[in-house]
């Protein structure tokens, strides 16, 4: 089940939405598993099995390094972290990489091992890595370990950011697993930030898709149609993922959680070190607290830092897809990133600020197209397209003169500009008067939006195959 469906929007929710605010609020997290389990498995109800096993691996882990603690047995505790950490990484390991080793090992050694055939269970990459924050911080001594197995099992498989994250980290949530006090004026923000990102995903990104789809299936498209394409794509995947962070965000208030936000209008950045503190953020803090820290951070001085930022890139590429071009876009953006703390950036900050945004620009269109096409040869011939051959032709012209409209609307929706002038307005109208346009402009889009799903193909979001 996805949110962008008729399915979630017109059975679903409202379904739970009224159990869940008619029930005794102690029932509240238990009411919340049972439909996260029901929502997750609605495809694969096997991968379930998955899931809660993650679940209770990592809730005994936590108790058990609780029980170390108390009796101040060091050794034990550290163990049992190791255990959680290596059970965590060989089950993302397993359904992820293992077809991806074969593959690989026949090629280097001319072998016949046969692949397993796996398929990944959806969100596999985000909920270990939530289950295994909590561990690391139950260690570290962040937060208490959680007794009530249901809380626990709430936090892992809620479902408004269990698919494509957020990632949420235990220690940001565990005082509304347990305290949240919902009320209608939050509920209504999150309603209006759900629709916020419904009409992200079906009005501009799923246009943006079929753009992109088109021009990359061409044979010999001109060089403006190829940069077109790959624009196309960079907004398609903006998007998609921060109107799915808004709509799991969104969902998150409607039931009391407050969600830390995934995306800070990242395209306005004018450095790439700036683009990833603006971009899929609950990642970047993830692998920041979890990885660089541990790795010595900048700490240890300008050469190891270097070293730790291309060990943190790599293994941000493996993570994910379990395809070479993967790790070459997590190259990619650790060349850049290196090259930046050792002299570009001082560079960049002399400069007029539409250098670096520019410069920025071109950094992420190209790195997006590394990450879309997964074939080398496909990668390569369409890289060509991109910088030799006819500038444009008829097809260009075409396409531009079909999708003008969504390309800007594109343009202007990845900015702060729209935010900005709302708040504006809004300062200049009497709260009725706001509050009562929201409301309209609210109800406008998701009708629009409605409207759109009818008549639309299965469209899941970018990020459901990490």
């Amino acid at each position: 089940m996805v949110f962008s469906s008729t399915t979630f929007l017109l059975a679903f929710l409202p379904l739970v939405a009224i159990l869940y605010y008619i029930c005794p609020r102690k029932l509240r997290n238990g009411l919340l598993l049972v439909f996260s389990l029901l929502f997750y498995g609605w495809g694969e109800p096997k991968y379930i099995l998955i899931m809660l096993f993650s679940t209770v691996f990592d809730y005994c882990n936590g108790l058990a390094i609780g029980w170390f603690r108390r009796r101040q047995r060091e050794k034990g505790a550290k163990g049992v972290l190791i255990l959680s950490v290596m059970g965590n990484l060989a089950i993302l390991g397993f359904f992820k990489y293992t077809d991806f080793a074969i593959n690989n090992i026949n090629g280097l050694l001319g072998t016949a091992i046969p692949a397993l055939g796996l398929l990944l269970p959806i969100g596999i990459s985000f909920y270990t890595f939530q289950t295994m924050s909590y561990t690391i911080d139950v260690y570290r001594g962040l937060v208490p370990p959680q007794r009530n197995i249901i809380d626990f099992g709430a936090y892992v498989t809620l479902f408004p950011q269990l698919i494509a994250g957020p990632i949420v980290q235990y220690k940001t949530v565990a005082y509304d697993l347990e305290h949240r006090r919902e009320n209608l004026a939050e509920a209504s923000e999150g309603l209006q930030r759900l629709v916020i990102g419904l009409g992200k995903k079906v009005l501009i990104a799923n246009q943006m898709g079929a753009i992109w789809e088109e021009i990359a299936a061409m044979s010999n498209p001109t060089a403006a149609t190829a940069w077109l394409g790959a624009i196309a794509y960079t907004f398609q995947i903006y998007f998609d993922f921060s109107g799915y962070s808004d709509m799991a965000i969104g969902l998150g208030h409607f039931f009391g959680f407050h969600f830390l936000e995934n995306f800070n209008y990242p395209y306005e950045s004018r450095s790439v070190t700036e683009f990833w503190r603006r971009w899929h953020i609950s990642l970047s803090t993830w692998f920041r607290e979890y990885v660089y820290i541990p790795l010595g951070g900048n700490r240890k001085g300008k050469g190891r830092q270097l070293v730790n930022i291309a060990i943190v890139w790599l293994l941000t590429g493996l993570w994910h897809g379990a395809s070479w071009n993967f790790v070459l876009w997590g190259v990619y953006y650790a060349v850049l990133l290196l090259l930046e703390k050792t002299f570009l950036l001082k560079w960049l900050d002399k400069a007029p600020r539409f250098v670096g945004h520019v410069y920025t620009c071109l950094c992420f269109v190209l790195g997006w197209v590394l990450f879309a096409i997964t074939d080398f040869s496909a990668l390569g011939a369409y890289l060509g397209h991109m910088f030799s051959g006819a500038f444009a032709d008829g097809t260009t012209a075409y396409l531009l003169r079909c999708d003008w409209l969504v390309l800007a609307l594109a343009v202007v929706g990845c900015t702060s500009l729209p935010r900005r002038l709302w708040e504006k307005r809004e300062r200049a109208m009497t709260p009725a008067l706001s509050d009562g346009l929201r409301t309209v402009w609210v109800a406008v889009v998701l009708l629009v939006s409605i409207a759109f799903l009818v008549g639309d193909s299965y469209n899941p979001f970018l990020y459901f195959r990490f």
